[in-house]
């Protein structure tokens, strides 16, 4: 679970690269400015946000700590910001919609099921769910080596990879109490339907794996509009020409994503090309964007990018696993508290006042 969390494609170059150039990017410091009064909140896909951050989806998270969907929902609802539920969580949409005042957006793939993934639509629909994120940069699934070390994917490892994996087990006395015992049932809880009798993840991979479908087309962005009367949002978008097509396709928004690092290797960085797609799309469609953020700074240079809004997935993968709601929540505080300073240092009022003149060595027009 360490791998997973931590981990991404190939030899993660771009997981890296995520994270070091938004270190590279600089925020242009000002000062003598009236910043007394400073303002987070925004309007994305038309919900309020007491903050421009989002919590992404991320699979497999009940893995991690007990119910743990349920918990980073409950924290995020605390916050004032949305919850994305992943397809692939262990907690089903209506157990974490049923835990707070405010659904969460449900992650969605183009399965190659269509009545099950119509389904899906129906009961993220039913539970009141605002937003649709429909994932589309999984019609195949890249190699994480971590996964081949550590004897989770891959053929050849015979009795000592489950030895290994049972030594792992009872070295994490903790984890068994809290998560395999009391956060009981471990599958995935929106596709239990699919697999009758599964009782944990590994009983859904082989029917997961079947669904990625590589023949999905722009034109199948009619089919999910059929069925979703919703805001519709596409998520991993990394190049221009896409971001245009997805607002042809009748998109409302896109996510600037390379999956964490987490698909295809040696592809661009977040932060490197969230510019040039941000113009390319103008004001047809809003942009929101992920990858490498584990501080506020972070946030606000995305912002200033061309971003509206940012998710998060690691960030608040590691903080359920270290101490669940709470942790998340001061997470979440801690994001807030960065966002504060760096407007109030930039010389910015409230985040629409964020452009790339707020980044050193640009200006407004970049």
């Amino acid at each position: 679970m360490f791998d997973y969390i931590d981990g991404g494609a190939y030899e993660e170059a771009t997981m890296r690269a995520n994270v070091a150039d938004l270190e590279d990017t600089l925020l242009n410091q000002v000062v003598m400015r009236d910043v007394s009064v400073r303002d987070q909140s925004c309007r994305i896909l038309g919900q309020d946000l007491s903050m421009p951050v989002i919590l992404g989806p991320v699979g497999l998270a009940g893995m991690f700590a007990r119910r743990a969907e349920v918990q980073a929902a409950r924290a995020a609802e605390g916050a004032g910001i949305p919850f994305v539920e992943s397809t692939v969580s262990i907690c089903g949409i209506e157990e974490v919609a049923g835990a707070t005042s405010r659904p969460p957006w449900f992650q969605l793939y183009v399965m190659r099921d269509r009545g099950y993934a119509e389904d899906l639509i129906a009961r993220a629909s039913a539970v009141g769910s605002p937003v649709l994120v429909l994932t589309v940069d999984l019609a195949v699934v890249g190699a994480r080596h971590r996964d081949t070390r550590n004897a989770m994917v891959g053929e050849g490892h015979g009795r000592w990879a489950g030895v290994r994996r049972g030594l792992d087990l009872l070295a994490h006395p903790g984890w068994i109490a809290d998560v395999a015992v009391k956060g009981k049932p471990l599958t995935f809880g929106n596709l239990e339907d699919a697999v009758p009798g599964a009782r944990r993840p590994d009983d859904f991979k082989e029917w997961v794996d079947s669904q990625f479908d590589p023949s999905v087309t722009w034109e199948d962005i009619a089919w999910v509009r059929e069925h979703w009367k919703g805001p519709l949002v596409v998520k991993g978008i990394l190049d221009p020409e896409d971001a245009r097509r997805a607002a042809e396709a009748g998109a409302d928004g896109v996510i600037v994503s390379n999956h964490g690092g987490r698909q295809l290797d040696s592809v661009p960085s977040t932060a490197r090309v969230l510019p040039e797609i941000a113009e390319a799309v103008g004001d047809r469609v809003e942009v929101l964007a992920d990858g490498g953020v584990r501080t506020g700074l972070d946030v606000v240079k995305l912002i200033a990018l061309g971003a509206d809004a940012v998710l998060i997935g690691r960030a608040w993968a590691w903080a359920v696993a270290a101490g669940g709601e709470e942790a998340v929540s001061r997470m979440l505080e801690g994001l807030r508290s960065d966002i504060d300073v760096a407007l109030a240092l930039t010389g910015r009022n409230a985040i629409s006042d964020l452009d790339p003149s707020n980044l050193f060595g640009r200006d407004s027009e970049d």
